[in-house]
């Protein structure tokens, strides 16, 4: 058996211990609770017939309930397809039914969208929603699940079977399936827990959305048999309080959240004293920004570098707190951890391995990496090479160390605070404003957030636009995030032989403005 929520079952953590605590809810679920409820949910979700391989969609907000799902998914032997509640019906029909998903699971906040999308996806059978039986066909109540058997086992599952579909960038614009199995995720849990060296007495404080990889660092704590206490978005003071509150030792981070601490408020620094390590992930950690915090707090950060591919580190690196030596400068993103190979290829030949301190494609193997990208397997075949290793798109070197330093992207994508936003869909969204002749939208970088996404936009004879008008349109068809921070109004958009877009071209120009 190699089922990923046997974890659940470990006997060496009591039962009567907290495993998950939702403070907005004032909520706690031990370690009984949360498998009695995972068992309840998979149970149910059998009693529609669903059955081991069928993919099942969540769309919820981060709460109780979306971890519940993962674990009651990948009890029975489903594939979890996870969203964020922030998406458009597009954006959903697009996971939903390029999943095949035949079940999705949501609350009265996302069933008015789940209809809707229903309609155009037959192969969606079934909706369990949170809170309420919520109208249309085939909606049942999450609450109307029975107790589960207490013999209820976990299902029979090979390491490579497939447990979770995590869409992530195309350069097409449409987000691909990155197929990750229960070998995967039970190999970054642990890989997760060694590089932070997790024990049962840690509280880890989360903010990572749930429908993100980054949620492994909190399941990575419930495998040490700690505790995980969990935000549904990061504020500053209510991060501080449950800090306090509840003694956290292992903090989510990111680059915006260490910027605001780094000009938070003289007397912040006690707050946090409780914390040993503080993690930071989903984008570039200035270094200016790293050497401000550490200068200040005194907190080791495990400043991590891995992909949706790999479930962040479970094949990637990381700094580990107690070599600070690895920080480099405050450039570096550590070394490798687990199981994990890391080198540095020739961006034209993927055979040609570079040299220390030589620029290259960063390259990952190890048993976190995905098997592939469901149903594409051109795209697979592009970047999971037949010798295991996967090519990751950035760019960078190895010091002669192995110590990894990322300098850029090959790929055009844009990391806003963790997420990835793709160019080429929120162009397509764009350029059917009726002011818009063309458009370019590119990253930039920004001190709090990593990059914003800007918009170079051509317009129509005789037409205007604004920022608040572009914001306004973009938001009826994108999640908030995707939306361009910035308008720039050009007379034409540099090509190469007139079609082939130079986003580089434009950073260059005018990623110097990002704010």
């Amino acid at each position: 058996m190699s089922n990923v929520t046997t974890l659940l079952d470990a006997k060496s953590v009591p039962e009567a211990k907290a495993a998950l605590i939702c403070p907005s809810r004032d909520e706690t679920y031990t370690y009984l609770k949360l498998r009695n409820e995972m068992n309840r949910i998979g149970n149910g979700l059998m009693s529609l017939g669903i059955k081991k391989g069928d993919r099942i969609c969540i769309y919820l907000d981060s709460s109780p309930e979306y971890l519940i799902s993962y674990f009651a998914i990948w009890r029975i032997g489903a594939v979890a397809v996870p969203t964020n509640i922030v998406y458009q019906g597009e954006e959903l029909l697009h996971a939903v039914s390029d999943a095949g998903a035949c079940a999705i699971i949501t609350d009265m906040n996302g069933v008015g969208v789940v209809t809707e999308v229903q309609k155009k996806a037959p192969a969606l059978s079934h909706i369990i929603c949170v809170g309420g039986t919520g109208t249309g066909t085939g909606v049942v109540a999450w609450e109307s699940f029975a107790p589960a058997p207490a013999s209820m086992r976990a299902a029979n599952c090979a390491m490579d079977d497939l447990c979770h579909l995590q869409y992530t960038a195309g350069t097409t614009g449409k987000p691909k399936g990155a197929m990750l199995t229960h070998g995967n995720w039970m190999t970054a849990l642990d890989a997760e827990r060694e590089a932070l060296r997790l024990r049962p007495d840690d509280v880890y404080l989360g903010i990572y959305p749930m429908g993100h990889v980054g949620l492994s660092w909190g399941l990575a704590v419930l495998r040490a048999g700690g505790t995980f206490v969990m935000m549904e978005r990061f504020d500053q003071e209510c991060f501080l309080s449950l800090v306090e509150k509840y003694h956290v030792t292992v903090l989510a981070g990111m680059p915006p959240v260490i910027h605001t601490f780094v000009h938070s408020a003289p007397g912040t620094e006690d707050r946090l004293r409780t914390a040993r390590l503080i993690i930071s992930g989903g984008g570039q950690l200035l270094s200016t920004v790293w050497e401000a915090f550490d200068k200040r707090y005194h907190i080791p950060v495990a400043n991590s570098y891995g992909l949706s591919e790999t479930i962040v580190i479970g094949s990637g690196t990381t700094t580990i707190p107690e070599y600070p030596h690895l920080t480099r400068n405050y450039q570096s993103v550590g070394v490798a951890v687990g199981y994990t190979e890391v080198r540095i290829v020739d961006v034209d030949d993927p055979e040609k391995e570079m040299s220390p301190g030589e620029i290259g494609e960063i390259s990952l193997r190890g048993p976190s990496v995905a098997k592939g990208y469901w149903n594409l397997p051109k795209a697979t075949a592009a970047v999971f090479r037949h010798d295991g290793w996967f090519l990751t798109g950035d760019i960078g070197y190895m010091d002669a160390d192995g110590v990894l330093y990322i300098t850029d992207r090959k790929k055009d994508m844009i990391i806003m605070s963790g997420w990835k936003v793709y160019p080429t869909e929120v162009e397509n969204v764009v350029v059917q404003h009726p002011a818009v002749a063309d458009v370019a939208v590119f990253g930039v970088p920004d001190e709090r957030r990593g990059e914003i996404p800007v918009a170079a936009v051509v317009t129509k004879a005789g037409t205007t636009l604004t920022k608040e008008e572009l914001e306004s349109f973009c938001r009826l068809h994108l999640a908030g995030y995707k939306v361009p921070r910035r308008l720039i109004i050009v007379d034409a958009l540099p090509r190469v032989h007139g079609w082939k877009l130079l986003r580089r071209t434009l950073r260059e120009k005018f990623g110097k403005n990002g704010s």
